[in-house]
């Protein structure tokens, strides 16, 4: 989780992992990602190589393009990690954070 962290606490690879996770399913090609970010193709390609080490990012050959995709369940794993000892046998303590999370709603301005 350090890793996935340390990756996560550099601005422009939050941005990247944010975008990313708006995208989901389809994700985005790296050019793309540069694109919208106006990240150099090469920073961009460094900050993806972190993203991906760290398991939050999963690349996919699609023709001569590679489309990164957010790895949710690895993010899913990180909030479980943050959040397991949280209510301490008092789940009423949780509660405010687990109804947070239920706002949670599929891009509507993706049809």
């Amino acid at each position: 989780m350090i890793e996935s962290f340390s990756a996560l606490a550099q601005e422009t690879r939050l941005a990247v992992f944010r975008l990313l996770v708006r995208q989901e399913p389809d994700g985005l090609a790296a050019g793309e990602l540069a694109r919208q970010l106006s990240v150099p193709h090469a920073t961009m390609s460094a900050h993806l190589s972190v993203l991906s080490r760290a398991g939050l990012v999963v690349p996919r050959r699609q023709g001569r393009s590679i489309i990164y995709r957010a790895n949710l369940n690895h993010m899913q794993e990180a909030i479980r990690f943050l959040v397991r000892d949280c209510c301490a046998g008092h789940p009423e303590v949780c509660g405010p954070l687990a109804e947070s999370l239920s706002g949670c709603t599929p891009n509507q301005d993706r049809e």
